[in-house]
């Protein structure tokens, strides 16, 4: 007895066992629709799909973690060593990248 969510096509892309926010609309377990979504969420198709999501994962943690320090709910000191050195070397990559990007844009003619 599935509750399905559909993404901006109409098509499924998520199944769960009771209604939620996204998925309010009932359909039968057999329905074609619910079988072909089930057909491609084999384990090894929902890993790869998870996986595709781990980088934007890490950029909100680390953009949750920004927020944080900067309202003074969570210390910087309060990580680990390591994980501050992980944290202050994405942020020195995120700044060069973004003052490389400054440098040339779509519109500077380099040949």
């Amino acid at each position: 007895m599935p509750y399905v969510s559909r993404d901006e096509n109409g098509k499924i892309n998520g199944i769960g066992d009771r209604p939620s926010g996204n998925a309010k609309e009932f359909l039968p377990n057999d329905h074609p629709e619910v079988m072909q979504y089930l057909r491609g969420a084999s384990p090894s198709v929902m890993m790869d799909r998870l996986s595709a999501t781990d980088l934007e994962m890490a950029r909100i943690a680390e953009d949750l973690i920004d927020v944080l320090i900067t309202r003074n709910i969570l210390n910087f000191t309060d990580f680990p060593v390591e994980a501050q050195k992980k944290l202050m070397a994405r942020q020195k990559l995120r700044k060069s990248l973004s003052a490389l990007s400054n440098l040339v844009t779509d519109e500077d003619d380099i040949l």
